[in-house]
């Protein structure tokens, strides 16, 4: 039997799809999924049956904001390594940012990208065409049905991708009818801020200072930017990375996120992280747009459960260990969050703050509806058997040895997981199985309904 044969019968699950938790028995033929059952199903000649009383069996978490960090920052992370770390984290696909070097600027930059991911990848993905004050003609080439859509950052970023020019904001909402990403914060606003904090420390800046400095002005001035526009022009919009209370103010909790033009998404981070941690975290914990207080926190948390905001991710994005020991202004933002978002949730789940059902609707579902992602995002027989075997209650604790990041550290180490990852099928392909890797096959590259 080929490998593109191969066949497995998962008996005895809790499935978790589609607001419901159920026991089932799910039969995979090839990549995809060929049965479901809730009375059993009979094992056939040549298949591998996997006995799975016990454990939960989820759609994989579709990640829509990773910094893979490939090409040209190949010393701080690659896509090989994240995605491997990804697939161990219950991560079956990702769409990642244009922010390396060079600059994900022009169509044969995006499709360099594609080529690697395809030898490289053990996760299926995506990348998105980044937009500059000066690429607009590069932007509108993009292939909405083989491309995620476009990212903008309305605020500071890595090389030429700062978008401040009105006009060109301005034509881009116009023109562009895929969907457009944007990380929202207020350049003017932050620079402002960092004036005053450098007047009052100089060099020694704490990290506290960092929600102060990107504050929820900062924020707020940006989003509320991109909203108008967006209203303006009917363009399809993805607030990403939410970090305060007051954006929520601009987004709207309608049911139907297929029906919603202006969707948000909140991450690992701001669900996990307050003010309160930067003393112990220091900064291990420094993202754009910053942790802020409990209170943000708690209002992104309900924000989720109530459908104002649509996605979870975890704008994964590694730096060395020697660039994050810096002092405040020259350690850069970002961490290394895939191999644990889905850990991070479960002790959620624990916790009270989300049921497993709303967990999968923010990290599968409504990533397959938000971004039209053909045949899969859910369990569902003839979609792509890309899942997810989870034992909620065996501890995991984070250690150094544990991790797959090429930058080799997390700020989750030290912490016990109640939940664990035992098994990730991509594209019915047992990718992971309680910590052995089968790396024969890659990922696929996603497809759109545009």
């Amino acid at each position: 039997m080929s490998m593109s044969d191969s066949t497995y019968l998962i008996k005895n699950a809790t499935l978790v799809n589609e607001n419901k938790v159920f026991e089932a028995d799910v039969r995979i033929e090839g990549e995809r999924i060929a049965e479901i059952s809730t009375t059993g199903l009979t094992a056939k000649e040549n298949e591998e049956i996997i006995d799975a009383k016990g454990l939960h069996l989820i759609p994989g978490m579709i990640d829509d904001q990773v910094h893979f960090r490939e090409p040209g920052l190949t010393h701080k992370a690659e896509i090989y390594t994240e995605a491997k770390a990804a697939v161990a984290g219950g991560i079956t696909s990702f769409m990642e940012m244009p922010n390396t070097v060079p600059n994900t600027l022009t169509q044969d930059l995006l499709e360099d990208k594609y080529q690697i991911a395809a030898k490289k990848a053990l996760a299926n993905y995506s990348f998105f065409m980044g937009a500059s004050n000066d690429n607009l003609d590069e932007v509108l080439k993009t292939n909405a049905n083989d491309v995620c859509g476009v990212k903008v950052f309305m605020g500071s970023s890595t090389g030429n991708m700062l978008v401040d020019s009105e006009a060109v904001l301005d034509n881009l909402f116009r023109n562009c009818s895929m969907l457009i990403a944007t990380h929202c914060e207020d350049e003017a606003t932050v620079r402002a801020n960092m004036a005053k904090a450098v007047k009052q420390y100089g060099e020694d800046i704490p990290i506290a200072q960092h929600p102060i400095i990107r504050d929820e002005l900062a924020c707020y001035r940006s989003s509320s930017k991109a909203v108008e526009l967006a209203k303006k022009y009917n363009t399809r919009l993805h607030v990403l990375h939410i970090s305060t209370a007051k954006e929520l103010e601009l987004l709207s909790n309608k049911l139907d996120i297929e029906g919603k033009k202006i969707t948000a998404e909140a991450c690992i981070h701001h669900l996990w992280f307050t003010d309160a941690d930067y003393e112990k975290f220091g900064t291990r914990i420094k993202w754009n747009p910053a942790v802020k207080s409990k209170s943000d926190r708690d209002a992104i948390r309900k924000a989720v459960s109530d459908n104002i905001i649509d996605v979870i991710a975890t704008d994964h994005a590694p730096h060395t260990k020697g660039e994050k020991a810096n002092k405040y202004a020259k350690a850069p933002s970002g961490g290394p969050l895939v191999q644990h978002a889905l850990p991070a949730l479960f002790d959620m789940y624990h916790q009270g703050v989300f049921s497993l059902e709303k967990i999968v609707e923010k990290t599968s579902h409504s990533l397959a509806k938000l971004f039209r992602i053909k045949d899969r995002g859910f369990i569902r027989e003839g979609y792509y058997a890309d899942l997810v075997l989870v034992d909620l209650n065996k501890p995991n604790i984070v250690t150094p040895e544990s991790l797959l990041y090429k930058c080799g550290w997390s700020p989750f180490e030290g912490q016990q997981f109640k939940a664990s990852i035992q098994k990730t099928f991509i594209s019915g392909h047992l990718a992971f199985n309680e910590g052995v890797f089968d790396e024969s096959k890659k990922g696929h590259r996603l497809k759109f309904n545009a």
